[in-house]
């Protein structure tokens, strides 16, 4: 791998958390498990950095706030593959494996606009603040359940046992999935989000196995519309929306895609920081203990989204033409990345960027994007994390990591961040 910096780097300044010296490598293991210093050194000296991926791709990397922000909003960049100058996505090389061989190429991290801003306005509908309101008894249950499954145990794996099953299913009801069909989906998922860690091929596999299940979902519900989201993608068509049976089948395929691996990570990674900062969790436990008058639970999920949010990279945008972003020249095809990691720990946006503060307000941070392509299902995370927090706070309050934190081991991937397994005990048995 090479990476090749544009710019001249500039001294590094006295504070510490940026490293002195040469650019630390990137996509490496230790890269995984703590890329903060890194992407410090890229803020500094390369804020625009045009460097190889591991998948053998050029691309630029967009690690500062301010230009990240201006990316994010830049409909110069687009979301479609076929603007990219090369070939990678036909060949695998970007984007999500398996979509374009099971053709669900055409939902919402594809597309810009007219057809972005018409498929956006028909799956609306299912995340507004009142509808995501109306779901959140399910979000409770679903919570309880799994918390029931492994509450005398005194030990569990938060990641399998938790945090990726409530998504999985909360997103399934809303699609309108048979409860029934729910575990396939689950097991298909479990595959997409192991990345290198499962068989040769099998994230491409699950995801024919998923679009062949869509595509007979959705003729089944043809014949016994319910009120589910496919069934109102189904309606929307039927009105002269022009929804074809592929938008649809990809619509629900990146809602499902997208709407758990986020809340996954948001969850592990949200609980993780507060096992690592014991101030600021037990803050919140208090907070919820006096049935939180200030709102401390909500401000806590928007800085766990800043500090150690589930997406580390944006998904992936293409040059329309030739401009200039960071004072680095673009060519028309480069592929971009915006590091949103990398930009919520600017310091030059937020004080005190790399301490975690569970009551900070002034926190617009960019871990659901920024522009038309904002995460669509941002209510719907929110209030799962919200959820899944003070249930595991409250129930299981002496909540502990088990084993040395130097043993996890973070997934391998581009765009998301999140743990392979998070272990923990709680009660007497494991003292």
């Amino acid at each position: 791998m090479t990476d090749t910096v544009h710019q001249t780097p500039a001294p590094a300044p006295g504070g510490s958390d940026v490293p002195r010296g040469p650019q630390p490598p990137l996509f490496t293991w230790e890269f995984a498990t703590d890329p903060y210093p890194a992407y410090a050194w890229l803020r500094e000296h390369a804020p625009v950095h045009r460097t190889e991926l591991p998948s053998g791709v050029e691309a630029w990397l967009v690690t500062r706030y301010a230009d990240a922000r201006q990316a994010l909003a830049d409909q110069r960049l687009s979301k479609n593959p076929a603007n990219h100058a090369g070939s990678a996505h036909a060949k695998g090389r970007t984007g999500i494996p398996g979509e374009r061989s099971a053709d669900l190429m055409t939902h919402l991290l594809n597309i810009d606009p007219p057809d972005h801003t018409r498929l956006r306005r028909l799956v609306a509908k299912a995340f507004t603040p009142r509808t995501v309101a109306e779901f959140e008894p399910r979000v409770q249950e679903l919570t309880d359940r799994l918390i029931d499954a492994f509450e005398a145990n005194g030990s569990a794996d938060l990641i399998h046992e938790f945090a990726f099953p409530l998504p999985i299913y909360a997103i399934c009801d809303l699609l309108g999935v048979p409860r029934e069909d729910q575990d396939d989906f689950r097991d298909w998922a479990g595959m997409m989000i192991r990345h290198g860690g499962g068989p040769r091929g099998g994230v491409a596999r699950s995801v024919k196995k998923m679009r062949a299940y869509l595509a007979e979902l959705i003729h089944r519900k043809r014949e016994d519309l319910g009120d589910d989201l496919i069934s109102n993608l189904i309606r929307a068509g039927d009105h002269g929306e022009h929804l074809t049976e592929n938008e649809a089948a990809a619509m629900a395929f990146i809602l499902l895609f997208a709407g758990f691996e986020t809340t996954v990570n948001l969850i592990g990674n949200g609980v993780y920081a507060l096992l690592r900062n014991p101030d600021q969790r037990a803050r919140l436990q208090q907070a919820l203990a006096d049935g939180d008058p200030d709102g401390l639970l909500a401000t806590a999920v928007e800085e766990l989204l800043r500090y150690d949010g589930p997406v580390e990279l944006a998904t992936w945008r293409y040059a329309t033409e030739a401009l200039t972003l960071g004072g680095q020249d673009i060519a028309a095809g480069d592929p971009v990345l915006v590091v949103l990691a990398a930009a919520d720990r600017d310091p030059e946006r937020f004080q005190d960027a790399d301490s975690l503060d569970l009551g900070r307000r002034d926190n617009p941070h960019l871990g659901y994007g920024h522009g038309i392509h904002y995460c669509l299902g941002a209510p719907l995370a929110r209030l799962e994390a919200r959820t899944a927090l003070a249930a595991l706070l409250t129930r299981l309050p002496d909540l502990r990591l088990a084993g040395d934190p130097a043993d996890l081991r973070w997934r391998g991937g581009l765009i998301m961040r999140g743990l392979r397994t998070l272990p923990v005990e709680f009660g007497d048995a494991h003292r």
